[in-house]
């Protein structure tokens, strides 16, 4: 396969790294990801300032290409810059940290696998809730497989795979699960502090977990151990309510 890695945790994340060295083994990898840390950026796309690419080693080894804009960045830059001829497979991640819910919309993460899946590229997001070394490598091995499994097998045009792996190792993992997002919000707040100069500022935070009503959830999924699997539309148009829209004789 020929795989492009990216990310939102940043070219030097470990999961990023753990993923690549378990890949490059068997696969041709071309990895194209921020230059620090981008999570919870979304779907941007930088427009008003240049983007800067550098080139990126590890222990004297060329790994690749640090880029200073956001994930979505990165796979535009990977395809149209860096790469001859389109990948078979775009992988984003391994996160530190699961994207789950609401969260799918807020995630760097999510967001290069679904620029991927617009170019019409086979893609998948990956996160785990943990931030563990040995969970990483674990993961890696899972993701190769799937990559494999989803070249075989296809992916409808425009859907792409957001996995999220639960805070263990796979041998005590419940298996897998097919999932669909959830919707739940979170307990949010604002923290309200004041600084030296007197000057208010704030904390966004939230305090609990969302509840879930069904387990094939993705949040429920992990909480209970499993391994999720949500396969997510870029497509967003609610196609029930277009005829409720044309009665309403706008």
């Amino acid at each position: 396969m020929k795989i492009l890695l990216t990310n939102d945790d940043g070219i030097y994340a470990p999961g990023l790294k753990a993923l690549y060295d378990l890949c490059v083994v068997r696969h041709s990898v071309t990895v194209v990801a921020p230059d620090r840390e981008r999570s919870a950026i979304g779907h941007a796309i930088t427009l008003n300032k240049p983007i800067r690419s550098t080139k990126v080693n590890f222990n004297g080894k060329a790994f690749g290409y640090a880029v200073s804009g956001t994930p979505a960045d990165c796979v535009k830059f990977g395809i149209m810059e860096v790469l001859s001829e389109r990948p078979d497979l775009v992988i984003s991640g391994i996160n530190a940290g699961a994207n789950v819910g609401v969260n799918i919309n807020y995630s760097g993460t999510v967001a290069a696998a679904k620029e991927a899946a617009m170019y019409g590229i086979k893609a998948i997001a990956v996160s785990i809730a943990s931030d563990r070394e040995q969970l990483y490598q674990e993961a890696s091995v899972f993701i190769e497989r799937l990559g494999q499994l989803v070249l075989r097998e296809g992916l409808p045009p425009g859907t792409f795979l957001n996995v999220n792996f639960p805070n263990r190792s796979l041998d005590k993992s419940i298996g897998v699960r097919i999932c669909r997002q959830g919707i739940s919000l979170y307990d949010e707040y604002f923290e309200r502090r004041v600084d030296p100069r007197n000057r208010t500022y704030y904390w966004q935070g939230c305090d609990s977990k969302a509840q879930y009503d069904a387990k094939d959830i993705d949040g429920a999924a992990l909480d209970a151990d499993c391994i999720s699997i949500t396969p997510i539309k870029c497509d967003m148009t609610d196609y029930q309510m277009i005829e409720a829209l044309r009665k309403w004789k706008i």
